[in-house]
């Protein structure tokens, strides 16, 4: 072939491949028409295999025409390619867009079992009375548990269907148990620290129970505040400013004579019904009033078992069932059911 008919045929192959790269409508269309012409057996290639038959002198020449073909051939592919990358990558994100006026999808978040709220409730009231955190063990001594609480060996809550007894220990004196109150803590404080001391007792207790109202394993907060010429008066307002700070203003305190051991004298304390406001109804029983705890002036023969004497003392002590007030502040009616980890029932309580 000579020089004139090899470059006028470089010429044509350039236009067809410029033709093809215009007409191209696809990037798979555009590889294909690369294939076609710039490949190593595509159309320009196999055109410079005819350089063999060219003068030497003229090879130089065909062979940078050659070239500025091919350079601008792969120029114009690269800017089809681009286009067509451009073009895709705007329909993907368009396909992807995130439309960021529409509501979002709600994320689960972890709520706090009402016990836990109740329980730091408590503990945050009689905080700002002055009173100190103390907490003990769950496993205590017949002795922190039932003696030094000025309960007799007769007494009905030592009987085995009513306390969880554990193995003897070799270490220990006496038998072992499963505290059945949160009162031993009280002991053990005033057995270590003098007078005055003012405590609140959170924990785990376990008694051989089980029903509506009742369970084996539920939880206590008890109160202990000692001190010379501490009243019976001072029981009833710290109480009182407990009941309104957790049922509401409205809330009045009643308190009835009761026996307990290890106070003298000792009281049940009742509340106005938060479902009647104290008008009488199903919940109340017509009375009025709900049952929510227990209390009294320490007993002189607890001061003993901790060696507290001879100088002259006053207490008082009272306890109180979270689960109770619970049930009574969020309207549960079965304390079972804040055992069984259900879902729906803990989702309302919020974080």
């Amino acid at each position: 072939m000579d020089l004139a008919k090899l470059v006028g045929r470089i010429a044509e192959v350039e236009s067809e491949c410029l033709r093809a790269i215009e007409q191209a409508r696809s990037a798979a269309e555009l590889t294909e028409v690369d294939n076609k012409f710039l490949s190593k057996k595509g159309a320009l290639s196999e055109l410079l295999k005819a350089l063999r038959d060219v003068a030497p002198g003229d090879r130089p020449a065909v062979g940078a025409r050659a070239n500025e073909a091919k350079s601008k051939l792969e120029a114009a592919l690269n800017a089809k390619r681009e286009g067509f990358d451009g073009a895709a990558l705007v329909e993907k994100l368009e396909k992807e867009r995130v439309d960021f006026t529409l509501p979002a999808r709600r994320v689960a978040v972890g709520s706090l079992h009402p016990i836990t709220k109740i329980t730091a409730e408590i503990i945050s009231i009689f905080r700002r009375l002055g009173f100190d955190l103390a907490e003990g063990t769950e496993i205590e001594t017949e002795f922190h548990n039932f003696d030094a609480l000025n309960m007799r060996d007769d007494h009905p809550a030592r009987d085995m269907q009513d306390t969880f007894y554990l193995p003897p220990s070799p270490t220990v004196k006496g038998s072992v148990l499963l505290r059945t109150h949160t009162s031993p803590v009280q002991i053990r404080t005033m057995q270590k620290r003098k007078p005055p001391v003012r405590i609140l007792c959170p924990g785990a207790v376990f008694r051989s129970d089980y029903d509506m109202t009742h369970s084996p394993m539920f939880h206590q907060v008890e109160g202990l505040y000692v001190d010379q010429d501490v009243s019976f008066a001072e029981l009833k307002g710290a109480l009182l400013f407990f009941a309104r700070e957790m049922f509401g203003a409205h809330t009045q305190l009643r308190l009835r004579p009761s026996y307990f051991p290890f106070v003298e004298p000792g009281a049940e304390i009742d509340v106005t019904c938060m479902a009647c406001k104290g008008k009488g109804c199903r919940v109340c029983k017509e009375t009025g009033w709900l049952e929510i705890l227990g209390g009294g002036m320490v007993h002189p023969k607890v001061f003993e078992a901790v060696g507290y004497g001879p100088e002259p003392l006053t207490g008082f002590a009272f306890g109180m069932g979270v689960e109770r007030i619970a049930m009574l502040k969020y309207g549960i009616p079965d304390l079972r059911i804040m055992f069984e980890n259900d879902v729906r029932f803990l989702n309302q309580f919020g974080v």
